[in-house]
């Protein structure tokens, strides 16, 4: 079935009504659906303008949610906010929503479960985990004290 633009902007309005979306996923959505790319421009004017797509928005609960659920470092979070385009501006508004101090006590809550899991591994195997994670080499050595 080929979607109108009408029918094409009514479920890119859908799509991005149920999570915050970048711009790179719903010109790719709509690449998916077969829409045109200067109709899937105009669509992207028209969710912006009407407040579906925000990247600022994006970055900020991309950040929010993959320190908070997935306990990512800011290093990993940049590269994957890159990875989809985002400005450097909004991507610097995205990592502003995690807190130092929560920041420090995460990469703590890393240690003390690795720790735990993988008794007798070492301090290099340790900060390898953290560095996978994300994490800064001052974060690590400051959570490690």
């Amino acid at each position: 079935m080929v979607l109108t633009p009408y029918q094409a902007k009514l479920r890119a309005e859908k799509y991005c009504a149920y999570q915050d979306r970048c711009h790179q996923e719903v010109k790719q959505k709509l690449r998916e659906w077969g829409i045109r790319e200067s109709v899937a421009d105009d669509i992207l004017v028209d969710l912006i303008s009407d407040g579906f797509l925000d990247e600022e928005r994006f970055a900020r609960s991309f950040a929010r949610g993959k320190f908070r659920i997935k306990k990512w470092g800011r290093i990993k979070i940049t590269n994957e906010l890159r990875k989809r385009n985002i400005s450097a501006a909004c991507i610097k508004c995205g990592l502003s929503e995690i807190e130092e101090e929560e920041y420090i006590n995460t990469a703590r809550y890393l240690i003390e479960r690795r720790r735990e899991t993988h008794k007798g591994e070492s301090l290099f195997e340790l900060k390898t985990y953290l560095y996978g994670k994300g994490y800064e080499r001052d974060v690590i050595e400051e959570a490690l004290k």
